[in-house]
């Protein structure tokens, strides 16, 4: 495991004036909460996504807020008013992490460890938006902070909580379609809006130079990203489409769908993993096709993960007369195939199927993703999406880039963070962090 550079030494200084480090002074421990007693939650990145994450936790205390754009935070400051009012999520701990029992992310990817590992060595759960990270390095450093200090984590892969999900995963667990050794992830979806790097061109960063929004502090937006001039081709939305601060669609995805194979076939690290797609230096692919390879897990037999995003469907769906969902997962057994996406799933071929008996669920429903992180931040138990799992799940997903960017078949070592033989994926597996910055 990588050695880890942070800011430890400051942030125990400030726990120990606040009272919240163990005598043992191996970890910082969060305050425990009574089942009745409100949490006190803090919400950095509060536009958008972050917006609905905040909100999602409205029912309990919601007593300080981080935006770098006043402008894009506008609705949620005025939503809180009660709430302290910050910027820089830095100030905001420094300031007030004896007040809070957990923080809410909701920033661009780019953000979210340097936000999270702060909040996390303060003693805070935490809930994060996916990918739970920008690089591979940063997700293990992530699920490596919540273990080591004991904390209750959740990543915002909303559409785990819901039913259909629950019942896809009862059924390849049962067996129902037999053991499953290929799965086909698609996604369809192709923004338009902007049209750009998602076009038919993959643009070079912007040349022009236009001001930066009163309402916007670029250099806390920036946070430990690589230094760019501010543009509107990256804030508020279109970030998500340049390497500098996320993974494309890919990144976008990958958590939300492949989520439900992991979580099916008890997925954790591949060995293997392949990737093709255009190749820019600035703007993420606009299209990629990818293959991982994954050991057996126990009796569960070894498994290839395929995943085709930026349109088209695997010939698989079109030879074998399987429906062409705009976006799904196609689970491959030897007794048959499931397919599903957000809201349905279906069990293939239907003739062979017409006369099935699904098992009795043994899955519990959700109480909703937010709330489950929330009772559990009080209860100490457990959620569907920690960082362990969630973690995971999130290196998976960037490895794919990984392999597309350097061009070759990555053999993956798991325990050292490491592909094998390929020196220069090093770069694309941990970033450098800009001046000032760090872990």
């Amino acid at each position: 495991m990588p050695m880890l550079i942070s800011r430890r030494d400051m942030l125990r200084t400030a726990a120990v004036a606040a009272g919240v480090w163990t005598t043992a002074g191996s970890a910082i421990r969060a305050q425990s909460k009574s089942p009745n007693e409100k949490l006190n939650i803090a919400g950095i990145g509060i536009g958008g996504r972050g917006a609905a994450n905040v909100n999602g936790a409205g029912h309990e205390n919601i007593v300080a807020l981080c935006d770098v754009d006043e402008q894009r935070g506008g609705t949620t400051f005025e939503q809180y008013p009660q709430a302290k009012r910050y910027q820089d999520f830095r100030k905001l701990l420094d300031e007030m992490h004896s007040q809070i029992d957990a923080v809410v992310i909701g920033t661009p990817d780019h953000t979210h460890a340097a936000a999270g590992v702060m909040a996390m060595k303060l003693g805070k759960h935490c809930y994060c938006e996916k990918p739970l990270t920008h690089s591979v390095y940063e997700a293990r450093v992530m699920a490596q902070v919540a273990r080591e200090n004991k904390l209750v984590t959740q990543m915002g892969t909303q559409i785990h909580a819901g039913p259909n999900y629950r019942r896809a995963v009862e059924l390849v667990k049962s067996g129902a379609i037999g053991p499953v050794r290929e799965v086909h992830v698609w996604l369809g979806a192709n923004f338009k809006d902007p049209p750009t790097p998602t076009g038919t061109q993959q643009p070079d960063a912007p040349a022009d130079r236009p001001p930066v929004p009163p309402t916007l502090d670029w250099d806390l937006w920036l946070g430990p990203a690589a230094e760019r001039p501010y543009h509107s081709a990256y804030a508020p939305f279109s970030w998500r489409y340049w390497w500098n601060f996320a993974n494309g669609q890919l990144g976008d995805f990958f958590c939300h769908y492949c989520d439900l194979a992991f979580w099916a076939l008890d997925l954790r690290h591949p060995t293997t993993v392949e990737a093709q797609g255009p190749v820019h230096p600035e703007s993420a692919a606009r299209w990629t096709i990818a293959r991982q390879e994954y050991p057996a897990r126990g009796d569960l037999p070894p498994v290839a993960l395929h995943w085709y995003n930026g349109g088209g469907y695997p010939a698989l769906v079109q030879e074998r007369n399987v429906p062409q969902w705009g976006s799904a997962v196609l689970f491959v057994g030897t007794k048959g195939m499931l397919i599903a996406d957000y809201g349905r799933h279906q069990l293939l071929p239907e003739d062979q199927f017409r006369e099935f008996q699904r098992p009795d669920p043994f899955i519990p429903d959700s109480i909703g993703h937010h709330r489950e992180w929330t009772e559990a931040c009080k209860s100490g138990g457990p959620t569907t999406c920690n960082f362990e799992y969630s973690g995971a799940l999130t290196e998976a997903a960037l490895l794919c880039n990984v392999a597309l960017r350097v061009g070759r078949k990555l053999t993956w070592d798991a325990a050292n963070l490491k592909a094998d033989g390929c020196p220069e994926a090093d770069a694309f597996i941990r970033r450098e962090y800009r001046a000032g910055w760090t872990l």
